[in-house]
């Protein structure tokens, strides 16, 4: 039975694999691209949609082991796929939304959560839902930093599980499988990608994460396990209050994220970024399991000392060099001075 397992693990990897390979062909043929811009960490076009892998990995996990969890397959599987046309034909913000939140509300059908007597908690929790997903969207921004911070999230989880078993265990496998295919492609130095996660990869990594953990937190009755996704939840909401700040718009692409002043402004390489985020998370997560206490209060108290500390470290970095931010788009406002004014004089 074991052997079977490995197996059919086996043949699930060379499958993602392959169908990686295959989608690589599409996206050259029909000009699949991810073109630099101000907001970029990278300076040459590469293909964009390989985080499609996701949702595949999902279907091919259903076709071997069974459409367990119809509902979120569909959620997934609507919000990915508008994700990837997104990507290819950029879409209003409403609809982006409306789609993600008609997708949260399947998965939260597939959790059996959708109590309406209570639904004023239903509904703030489908906005963290969503919100939560888009914050992991943003932090999108480098090579191998999805790759390499989704497989930090998700090997702890199947730990976690494998005493547990909160859900189905070979989904996670399955999505772990994805991951790899995903991080031989992208989790390399700036420059030498050969493609990116898109909406498509991001998003759709973020609802299956979000689903999984949802899944422990309903059986243990325990919101803490979103600790899995404490480093990113740090960065991208403390990134978003300083933005409020500035009074930037929040829809508008920037480069403010610690990552991005790593990678950008401070110069260090997209794939020690990416690492220092995945062992960040690891060993939090890791503590969380192994040497926290399993009850409640002491998940409390973790979190919160988790929080505290990586919220300072986030105030003490912008404090050291943020200014380089600074002088980045000043430098980038005189450029594009200087451009228009050599069009004018022209």
């Amino acid at each position: 039975m074991i052997m079977n397992t490995y197996l059919t693990y086996g043949i699930i990897f060379v499958i993602l694999l392959v169908l990686e390979l295959c989608y690589f062909k599409v996206a050259n043929h029909f000009y699949i691209i991810d073109k630099p811009n101000e907001r970029s960490s990278h300076s040459t076009i590469v293909l964009r949609g390989g985080g499609i892998i996701f949702l595949i990995g999902v279907w091919i996990w259903s076709a071997f082991f069974g459409f367990h969890y119809p509902w979120f397959l569909a959620g997934l599987t609507l919000v990915a796929v508008m994700s990837f046309v997104d990507d290819i034909h950029s879409l209003p913000d409403s609809v982006r939304l409306v789609t993600q939140f008609a997708a949260a509300i399947m998965v939260f059908y597939q959790l059996d959560i959708l109590h309406w007597s209570m639904w004023w908690i239903i509904l703030l929790a489908l906005i963290v839902y969503v919100g939560a997903t888009n914050v992991i969207n943003f932090m999108d921004g480098i090579n191998g930093i999805t790759a390499g911070y989704s497989l930090a999230v998700l090997i702890p989880l199947a730990l976690a599980n494998m005493n547990s078993a909160f859900v189905e265990q070979s989904l996670i496998m399955s999505v772990i499988f994805a991951s790899l295919v995903f991080c031989f492609f992208n989790f390399r130095p700036k420059g030498k990608a050969k493609c990116f996660a898109g909406d498509v990869g991001s998003i759709g990594i973020a609802f299956i994460i979000l689903f999984l953990l949802g899944n422990v937190m309903i059986k243990t009755t325990d919101i803490t396990w979103l600790i899995f996704l404490l480093v990113y939840g740090v960065d991208g909401c403390l990134t978003i209050v300083h933005r409020i700040m500035l009074h930037e718009n929040l829809g508008e692409a920037h480069r403010k994220h610690v990552y991005q002043i790593m990678a950008n402004e401070l110069k260090v390489g997209h794939v020690k970024v990416a690492i220092l985020y995945a062992l960040l998370q690891l060993a939090i997560s890791f503590g969380f399991i192994y040497l926290c206490p399993n009850t409640v209060v002491a998940h409390w108290i973790y979190l919160v000392f988790a929080i505290v500390i990586l919220a300072v470290t986030y105030g003490l970095f912008m404090l050291k060099y943020y200014h380089l931010h600074e002088e980045y788009l000043v430098s980038l406002k005189k450029m594009t001075y200087d451009t228009d004014r050599q069009k004018t004089d022209f």
